[in-house]
Order: structure tokens, then sequence, then C-alpha cells
């Protein structure tokens, strides 16, 4: 919810803004309103599935861990990571490489200063690299899909079909459907980052020809876009968490169809109220 909804989100949000000569963090108050109405529903639909599935724990035994002061100091370095990720992101640019050092930093240290030691943190990155092998593979078969789609030039073929027919629709059921649009792209395009660089040089002049707002065109980018990494395969990084939980795909699926179109159906009362408004 955080990543389809965020008005700070680097890597959706702001890429989009950009690309569409709208000053960054424009519209904020907008989408953290509509972001707290969405996280309310994902909340409300995972606690009835909780209940509905609850069943007791299989060791009645297990005591819950003690928070310690080297707990807390761990969370504090946690926290302290974030907060650099999110300043180097903003104001330094950082990419994947130094997002990834810095989290790699933050586990060595949080692996020494909760009392693992040298060989103990070192063991626990083994365990890790294990455990996430099978997900890593994931990661590669889903980036191959859309190797393949735009080494093909298939892409821009798609993105075209798509586009075309909503410069004839009324104005609220074209922003709607760009964010359907938006949301059918998705799948072949994985990257949130990648599919702002693709789709809003060609929504941008669409939403300017018919008179909608920039604005909303980034928000049906956003939440079509966004909401999409929920139930695609070819999203890697959740497929990744799917698998290294031991969830299967098609058991993720039977729990957030129903929620994923539910929250559509918000994101358009949502792009219907920014066009009423004049967001």
């Amino acid at each position: 919810m955080g990543a389809a909804f965020s008005p700070i989100n680097p890597f959706q949000a702001q890429i989009a803004q950009k690309l569409a000569g709208l000053p960054l963090l424009a519209g904020w108050l907008f989408r953290v309103c509509v972001m707290g109405v969405a996280l309310a529903a994902w909340i409300a639909g995972t606690w009835r599935h909780a209940m509905k599935t609850r069943r007791p724990p299989e060791d009645a035994g297990v005591q819950a861990t003690r928070f310690s002061a080297r707990l807390t100091v761990v969370l504090v370095i946690v926290l302290a990571t974030f907060a650099a990720f999110i300043y180097g992101v903003l104001a330094l640019g950082w990419d994947f490489g130094q997002m990834a050092a810095l989290f790699f930093a933050m586990g060595l240290v949080a692996g020494i200063v909760g009392g693992l030691g040298a060989g103990g943190t070192a063991q626990a990155f083994v365990n890790g690299f294990a455990s996430m092998a099978y997900a890593a593979m994931l990661i590669g078969f889903a980036r191959a899909i859309f190797v393949v789609l735009d080494q093909g030039r298939i892409i821009d073929s798609i993105v075209n079909g798509l586009v075309t027919p909503l410069q004839h629709l009324p104005l609220a059921l074209c922003a709607v459907g760009m964010m359907v649009a938006q949301a059918l792209i998705h799948i072949p395009v994985p990257s949130v980052s990648g599919q702002a660089v693709l789709t809003m040089p060609v929504m941008v002049p669409v939403s300017d020809v018919i008179g909608l707002s920039r604005q909303v065109t980034v928000l049906a980018y956003q939440y079509g876009a966004g909401l999409t990494e929920l139930v695609t395969p070819t999203n890697g990084a959740m497929v990744a968490v799917a698998a290294a939980a031991g969830v299967k795909f098609g058991d993720w699926l039977a729990f957030a169809v129903r929620l994923y179109l539910v929250l559509l159906g918000v994101a358009a009362l949502a792009i219907a109220v920014a066009i009423a408004v004049h967001l």
C-alpha cells in the first residue's frame, strides 16, 4: 500500500511527476489521504482472512523473545539505516548499488551488535543467501520476460494499442481507462520506474489534448502500476517474498485478488475526486 499510494516513492510517484513536468511532492496531502483509506481496506481484509484461518500454534511451548537492550539497539540501527536510505535516494541520487551496500553494512553491524559475533554473522549471511537462492532465480525469470518483450520491440506496440482508444472516452472514463491501461502494461513491464519512463511521455500529451490534469495522469499511472504489483507473476520481488515465506503463488492470488479489485475501486474513486477538485 505504501508503494502504490505513497507521495514520496522515488521510483514511482516522484519519477512520474518529474517526467510530467510537475513539482516533486505536489499533491502529497491528497495522496496521503487516499493511502490512509487504502491501507485501512488492506488491514481490514487481512484481519478478516486471519480470523477465518486462525489456528493454534504448532508448538504451544514457544516463549516470546524478551525485548532486551541489545535488541533495542539493533532496532535503532535498522531504523537509522532506513532514514539514511531515504535521505540518500532523495538528496544524493543513490541507486541500487549504494542501497545494497547500505543494507549489507546494516546486516554486519546488526549481527555483531546483536551478539552473533563475526562467525555467527557470517553464517547468518550464508543462511540468508541459501534461503533466497530460489527467489533470486524467480526474479531472473521474471526479468527475462521483460527483456524478451523489450528487445523484441513488443512493448511499444502494447502501449500504443492500449492508449489509442482512450482519446475517444469522456474525461473521467479516460482517467480510469489510463489506470486500467497502466495496470495491464505492468504485467509485461514489472519495473515501476521503467514503466514511468515508457508510458508518461505517451500519456502526458494525451492528457494535455483532452484537458486532463497531469497530476491525475500521474495518479492513474501510480495506482494502476503500483497495485498490479500485488498480483502479477512478473513482479520478481513479490514472487520472491512469497517463495521465501513458503506461500504458493496460487494461494497468494486467492487471498489478494479480491482485495486488489477493491483497491482498484478505491483508486478509481480517488481519481474521480481528484478530477472534481481540479487537482
